[in-house]
């Protein structure tokens, strides 16, 4: 007679969930356990000496060592492993992809003395100047449309306040990290709402990541309204009845605890104070969820409230900045065909490296919707996600307005989420006994590719993007001694931290003036500086700055002549009323005052 457990006050012995391990088995195992460690180390180690001055066509992907390479193919082979052993724990799973944004967003920190891309630097600028105002910054010209929507730079200046720091740029150079990383919380609830298979869960955050080539990940509104907008859309997605995933017992969802509710509709009005487009965006995907009528108990009070808190914020307080724009907002809307393309820019003259990874940038994204779409045709389970809507939803917005160019770009990463999780759906079998031969063969080709078309988009453009101590000086010198309204001249926007104190000084990008202008430029240098530093006088001076990034940027993208600083640097010397102020290898300042006539006033 077999022994009755219960009656002797005894748990009955739980069965193994998993039988005893083969010796390939085992090998998996302690792969795993290795290959994250191992390809962490050999990527620091690869970045010990890594010759910045060496970045031109290609950016980073010219100088990074090939151990850099080595540690990125070990990172992909061991969470290809983790993959194919169901017993991986889920935290190994997490420590692989978190190695993966730590390797490709965290090397520029790591290997850059100062904060990366001018962009960045402007929005320390914002901070700065509201901070200084103690909120809304007057004159503020081209940077109006900051005081429009001040969400994201109001919270970092509460937070300098609260601390104590002089200024963000200390933290601002591990935004896209930081970013990347808190945005893996979002991923993994919005794809476990609608599959509880890990290994389908995981290879969609790994392909996400791997195909994010954007690059709107730096200290900016737009990611930190991204990373809101996947909160939103994960919650949402956790309360949709077609999400649901079936479980014996459970409770069928289809609408919002109060408090819940509550807790989203401040995430929206976040959203709605930071920036103009991703509440659109948020629009657009509820509109999308939507149409299933058995949605509708939980998009629509969502969608509701995300219209009404759009509407009254853009009615008033970015009631100044519409007003101006639109002319242009209704021209946009009887112009889609225009609007697609305005992101595909010419490259007749940017720089032979600038050619092949724009055309490599179209590839990964074409291929992330060629493989999206054929999962969507081929696993029909997926259609009842909502994630193939929530992948089409920013299509109306990119028919309707460009966005200065950027649209296509943004539209991409919006759809990128849904995207994701089909290609991983069409990539990764539903059957387990087809996973091991595939996860460790075909697996690592196809992960690996997405790699490499991701740090073309995400590196190449690095010349441009990575600044030197030098550079940020002289940026520094000009915001230190320039008087109130004295004109700052720069061949383009690449100088780090100039746009410090915007509120006090007009600024000149020569390269994106009338044609006319530019032309005038590129037959006499000289004139065609002081054509725009005319009137300057000792009280008021004007202050041209070129630097080794502004050289990049008119060789990169053709925007200039490639010799027209070298040029300018020659004749400035012996040009009247200029007068070198500043002088580094990377970067030289000219302070110019009009000459007096001889024998008469200026």
């Amino acid at each position: 007679m077999k022994r009755n457990d219960r009656a002797h006050g005894t748990a009955p012995r739980a069965a193994p969930p998993y039988p005893a391990r083969t010796r390939a088995e085992t090998a998996r195992h302690w792969a795993v356990r290795a290959g994250l460690p191992v390809s962490l180390g050999l990527w620091l180690l690869s970045l010990r000496s890594v010759p910045l001055d060496g970045m031109r066509d290609l950016g980073l992907l010219q100088v990074l060592p090939p151990l850099f390479w080595v540690a990125t193919v070990l990172l992909t082979l061991g969470f290809c492993v983790a993959l194919s052993d169901r017993r991986t724990h889920g935290a190994w799973l997490a420590g692989y992809v978190l190695g993966l944004i730590a390797l490709i967003h965290a090397t520029p920190t790591l290997l850059y003395p100062t904060l990366r891309y001018s962009w960045a630097w402007k929005h320390l600028a914002v901070v700065d100047a509201m901070v200084r105002h103690n909120g809304e910054v007057p004159n503020a010209n081209k940077f109006s449309v900051y005081n429009d929507w001040p969400g994201f730079f109001q919270l970092n200046a509460l937070f300098l306040r609260a601390t104590g720091l002089d200024s963000a740029v200390g933290y601002a150079a591990w935004t896209p990290a930081f970013a990347n990383a808190l945005l893996l919380a979002p991923l993994l609830l919005l794809y476990r709402c609608v599959s509880r298979d890990r290994r389908l869960v995981w290879g969609a955050v790994w392909i996400f990541y791997s195909c994010s080539w954007v690059g709107q990940d730096y200290f900016a509104p737009q990611s930190f309204a991204f990373l809101l907008f996947m909160t939103v859309t994960a919650l949402a997605f956790r309360q949709l009845p077609s999400s649901e995933l079936p479980r014996p017992g459970a409770r069928r969802r289809g609408g919002w605890p109060p408090a819940l509710l509550a807790a989203v509709v401040v995430l929206v009005a976040a959203i709605v104070v930071s920036h103009p487009l991703t509440p659109l965006m948020l629009i657009s995907a509820l509109v999308a969820l939507s149409l299933p009528r058995r949605n509708r108990s939980v998009t629509l009070p969502l969608l509701a409230a995300t219209v009404v808190l759009t509407a009254i914020w853009d009615t008033t307080v970015a009631r100044s900045y519409i007003s101006v724009h639109i002319d242009n907002l209704t021209q946009s809307l009887v112009q889609p065909d225009r609007n697609v393309t305005a992101g595909l820019a010419p490259l007749g003259d940017a720089a032979p490296g600038q050619i092949l990874l724009s055309w490599i940038d179209r590839g990964l994204s074409a291929t992330v919707v060629v493989l999206a779409v054929t999962g969507f045709l081929v696993r029909r389970w997926t259609r009842r996600t909502g994630l193939p809507l929530l992948a089409v939803a920013p299509i109306p917005l990119l028919a309707v307005n460009a966005y200065g160019g950027e649209m296509l770009f943004r539209a991409y990463l919006f759809a990128l989420p849904a995207a994701a999780f089909l290609v991983a759906a069409l990539l990764l079998p539903s059957d387990a006994r087809r996973y091991a031969p595939r996860t460790l063969v075909v697996y690592p080709v196809v992960f690996l590719a997405l790699l490499g078309g991701l740090v073309f988009g995400y590196y190449g453009k690095e010349a441009v993007n990575h600044f030197t101590p030098g550079e940020v000086a002289a940026a520094r010198y000009v915001t230190e001694h320039a008087p109130p309204d004295s004109t700052i001249i720069m061949l383009t926007s690449d100088v780090p931290g100039i746009d410090m104190d915007y509120d006090l000084h007009p600024r000149i990008e020569l390269a994106y003036q009338d044609p006319k202008d530019t032309q005038r430029l590129v037959d006499d240098p000289v004139a065609g500086v002081t054509d725009f530093a005319y009137g300057a006088t000792e009280k008021r001076p004007a202050y041209l700055v070129l630097s080794r990034a502004q050289d990049m940027n008119g060789y990169l993208t053709g925007s200039l002549p490639a010799d027209t600083s070298e040029r300018l640097r020659a004749a400035l010397p012996n040009a009247p009323g200029f007068t070198r102020v500043y002088a580094d290898e990377d970067a030289v300042v000219y302070r110019y005052v009009t000459p007096r006539p001889a024998g008469g006033a200026p």
